[in-house]
């Protein structure tokens, strides 16, 4: 499967299920989450996938996504870089709070301008533009050198530090990516042209 390149957000986390903000923070999945990572693999296989080497986060809700994943696929021996790079974006003192408990605080508007604007950090935190930093130069460094030299490529990441790479090969200005969701356990395949364009994007679905 030349130049694939197949991006999956974890499974539901503990802190997913009690609406909190997680950040860096390293819940595990939930039972769901870890039927949503199983359900992915399933997916992926069934689609025939077959992948040449993965990168995931040093979160443990990702790397487990990713195991159950290969697990699914026979490949669990597959070689796998894991990295802070794609970690998710760091919330700060917003971390471990309710979401809800959160809006109350400090209003809707606010809460929202902290998750979905591009540049606005929340208190000790990053912003998306943070994020992208390391996110983007680790992509160039790493996985596309891999994608543009005819591999099979699979990432487990989260929500955010795979927005900025939705960013980033779907060609979205600042604007744009906040309109962008991720759910939980949702896998998108590139397959990209020899110059790194984008030749075809498929949201995967059973």
């Amino acid at each position: 499967m030349p130049r694939l390149l197949v991006l999956v957000r974890h499974g539901q986390s503990e802190w997913n299920r009690k609406n909190l903000f997680t950040g860096w923070k390293d819940p595990d999945l939930t039972e769901k989450g870890v039927e949503e990572a199983h359900a992915a693999g399933r997916l992926l296989k069934a689609r025939g996938m077959h992948f040449d080497r993965a990168f995931t986060s040093n979160l443990i809700r990702a790397q487990r996504t990713l195991s159950l994943i290969l697990e699914e696929l026979g490949q669990k021996d597959l070689p796998t870089i894991a990295d802070d790079a794609l970690n998710e974006r760091d919330y700060g003192e917003l971390s471990g709070l309710n979401k809800d408990d959160a809006r109350a605080k400090w209003g809707d508007a606010q809460v929202r301008l902290w998750r979905r604007s591009y540049d606005v950090k929340p208190p000790g935190g990053e912003s998306l533009r943070d994020t992208i930093a390391r996110t983007v130069p680790f992509y160039c460094r790493e996985i596309l050198p891999a994608v543009l030299n005819e591999q099979a490529v699979l990432v487990s990441a989260h929500g955010n530090s795979l927005r900025t790479l939705v960013m980033v090969l779907d060609g979205l200005n600042s604007t744009g990516i906040s309109n962008v969701e991720i759910a939980t356990g949702a896998a998108m395949a590139y397959r990209l042209n020899a110059d790194s364009t984008v030749e075809s994007k498929e949201v995967l679905k059973p």
